[in-house]
């Protein structure tokens, strides 16, 4: 097999990263192996689209972490509608809508500091894997920091925006979302994390920070919470987010010291 696959120059590169590179060819065609491997990463990517979040289990993973929680759902009754319409993700339902404005009022004068709402997004399977211990790592820091935390909203059928009326409702300085990203052939189990100063509506993407790509073989957790957590703390500090508030953190290498170049080797 291996005198029919013609190789690529290079495919030393592939033990680098996951992405389709230097797969070969067979004659003018794409080898047996990789297009198998396609295939089976794009019905990967489709069931994590289309795979139902688990609330409760995440619920009860944030009750064992001493976090109250709520079900928020979105206006998208359903996930066909949602794939179909993103605007109706963005906003609560009116049964969710009424059940946010009873918390907030229960809530009155008791201001916190962040609303943490996790949203199912493009992929649940990304928030079933990632979200708890990405906490793990996370909220020691913020206790650290003395920062006070509204209960936590998990929500259906949502887009990233949705965080804006959740926080808002709920009397929260700043909003961090965690959701389940767009699947990529590599990477059906990427969670974005996106930070809000001042949520409300008509906040735009300029109004954010990103950090995506959050998963075991993605960006580790432990370096996400540290750039989230420079971003807090510079949001509280300046009171603002989005394209004025820039991350500065170190990358892991920088961090580590290190500074080989993998395309000098």
């Amino acid at each position: 097999m291996s005198d029919i696959v013609t190789a690529n120059a290079w495919s030393a590169l592939r033990r680098l990263t996951q992405a389709r590179i230097a797969l070969g060819r067979a004659g003018t065609s794409l080898p047996t192996q990789p297009h198998l491997e396609f295939q089976f990463a794009h019905a990967r990517a489709r069931n994590a689209v289309h795979h139902p979040l688990d609330e409760q289990a995440v619920c009860a993973g944030l009750a064992a972490r001493g976090l109250q929680s709520f079900v928020v759902h979105s206006a998208a009754p359903d996930r066909a509608t949602y794939l179909q319409r993103p605007d109706l993700g963005r906003v609560p339902s009116q049964a969710s809508q009424r059940e946010l404005e009873q918390r907030g009022g229960h809530a009155a004068g008791e201001a916190c500091d962040i609303a943490i709402v996790v949203v199912d997004g493009l992929s649940a399977f990304a928030i079933e894997q990632n979200l708890l211990p990405f906490l793990d790592v996370l909220l020691p820091r913020l206790a650290a920091q003395n920062l006070r935390l509204a209960p936590v909203a998990v929500v259906r059928q949502g887009r990233v925006a949705i965080g804006d009326p959740v926080a808002r409702a709920l009397g929260a300085k700043l909003v961090i979302v965690l959701v389940g990203e767009r699947p990529g052939l590599s990477s059906p189990d990427s969670m974005g994390i996106y930070l809000t100063w001042a949520p409300r509506l008509g906040t735009t993407d300029a109004d954010r920070n990103c950090i995506s790509n959050v998963r075991r073989e993605g960006l580790a957790y432990d370096d996400a919470a540290h750039k989230l957590n420079y971003l807090i703390d510079e949001a509280f500090r300046r009171q603002l987010s989005g394209v004025s508030l820039k991350d500065e953190t170190a990358s892991p290498r920088q961090r580590l010291g290190g500074s080989r170049n993998f395309l000098l080797e």
